[in-house]
């Protein structure tokens, strides 16, 4: 059985709030908990980017301040324990390898932005559009059952195609539009939803 999450709101701070927060810009606070449509969202972040002449270094000198969720370290060494787990993100390799040493390397399928050679984030590349609910979906395809969990609207179609769904710190909006899946609001209520789903799902 195979636990896979989101990274940021669920392991990590959200990576472009901390951006936000450190620029002034307050557009760069919207998150995929905003904005359901991805492409939408990135565009404009990268439009803000060009009109503030952000670099990936100004972004990269914030993520080397932050560290992950209070508790998050240890709730993932009690997750690997007990799931094979797989980390399914919307971020980019380039944000998240940075800290991926404070959660001890976890696996973690994400996306790939593409740096001009002034360092100018230029765009953007998926590995898959949906990536996190056709990868729910091929390892359910390799016989695995699969708990998948998050907190944002990008996450809600691994949720839906995962056997179980979990969502960990949702916006009121997520919970309304999908009030099928069992709402958590901190680690051991995540760890006691996660062995339900697995002892619901062996029965």
């Amino acid at each position: 059985m195979l636990a896979c999450l989101d990274l940021e709101g669920v392991l990590l701070p959200e990576i472009w709030i901390a951006f936000a927060e450190k620029t002034g810009i307050e557009k760069l606070r919207l998150t995929t908990r905003d904005i359901p449509d991805y492409d939408e969202l990135m565009r404009g972040r990268l439009n803000i980017l060009d009109e503030n002449n952000l670099k990936l270094a100004d972004i990269e000198d914030v993520i080397h301040t932050l560290s992950p969720l209070d508790g998050a370290k240890e709730f993932l060494e009690w997750l690997k324990s007990e799931f094979q787990v797989i980390i399914l993100s919307d971020t980019f390799y380039q944000f998240a390898s940075p800290l991926m040493g404070k959660l001890d390397y976890p696996t973690l399928f994400c996306h790939e932005l593409i740096i001009d050679a002034e360092g100018r984030i230029e765009n953007y590349r998926l590995r898959q559009s949906d990536g996190k609910t056709k990868a729910v979906s091929a390892l359910k395809g390799l016989n695995f059952q699969v708990i998948a969990a998050g907190d944002s609207y990008n996450d809600t179609g691994m949720l839906v195609e995962a056997d179980a769904g979990i969502l960990f710190c949702p916006p009121d909006n997520v919970i309304e539009e999908f009030p099928q899946f069992p709402v958590t609001r901190n680690y051991e209520e995540f760890k006691n939803a996660l062995l339900e789903a697995r002892a619901s799902l062996s029965g």
